[in-house]
């Protein structure tokens, strides 16, 4: 039999979609990777220098920074994108005017976000992945997620609600669920909530989508700070 590659939040989108309950194979505490394990894949994550040749390529010519930010204890999964040019330069995720558009939208202030202990944040690509000629930030780089993000998923055994921010973590977590795009993604919320939020990243530049799309702040948001309350409060 082949191997299940999915990661246990596709599981999760696919289970609710067939009307499974549950999924024997979801990671518990007791059976996965220990918080010592888990720590280890963290000081190897720090040490990577797998990208250096395509950093040092970019128009930025910087070298690997990761920041890493989890615990085995957390029970909120922040998947996001990569970390930006300030992230890269202080060691911080979201640390940055688009962290705080994310913590407003989940009602969240800066201390309980950065509480490694109930929250962790996993993107899909730990480093700056740098500017092209144009200034534009490039893509994370597939090759982070394919050698990391599997011994850190399965060592997050207690995560109760995981919030996938924009497209690239969509695709990766939902798999076929996420095809359609970052909007329609998110225009199917109640699909998938209240286990997984998808958001659009956010960044200020997507001011004008939340115009164009009033629906994510008046319906979406209430729904996601209630149930970050709710988790942080169990």
């Amino acid at each position: 039999m082949a191997a299940d590659t999915r990661t246990w939040v596709e599981k999760a989108v696919q289970n609710k979609d067939t009307g499974a309950t549950s999924d024997p194979e979801a990671p518990m505490q007791s059976d996965i990777t220990t918080g010592d394990a888990l720590d280890a894949v963290q000081a190897e994550i720090r040490a990577c220098r797998l990208c250096a040749d395509r950093f040092a390529a970019t128009h930025t010519a910087h070298d690997p920074r990761p920041v890493t930010w989890f615990r085995s204890t957390a029970r909120i999964l922040i998947a996001g994108q990569a970390p930006g040019m300030q992230v890269h330069q202080v060691g911080k995720p979201f640390f940055d005017r688009s962290g705080d558009r994310l913590r407003d939208w989940l009602g969240m202030d800066a201390d309980t976000f950065y509480d490694l202990s109930r929250v962790a944040t996993v993107p899909m690509a730990f480093c700056f992945p740098g500017y092209n000629a144009a200034g534009s930030d490039l893509p994370p780089p597939p090759q982070c997620a394919k050698t990391w993000h599997r011994p850190v998923l399965d060592g997050l055994g207690d995560v109760k609600l995981t919030i996938l921010v924009g497209g690239h973590a969509q695709k990766f977590h939902m798999g076929a669920a996420a095809k359609g795009g970052v909007t329609r993604t998110v225009a199917a919320w109640r699909d998938v909530a209240p286990d997984v939020f998808p958001l659009p990243h956010p960044s200020w530049r997507n001011t004008a989508w939340l115009r164009k799309n009033p629906w994510f702040e008046t319906e979406l948001i209430p729904v996601l700070q209630a149930r970050v309350k709710e988790v942080l409060d169990d």
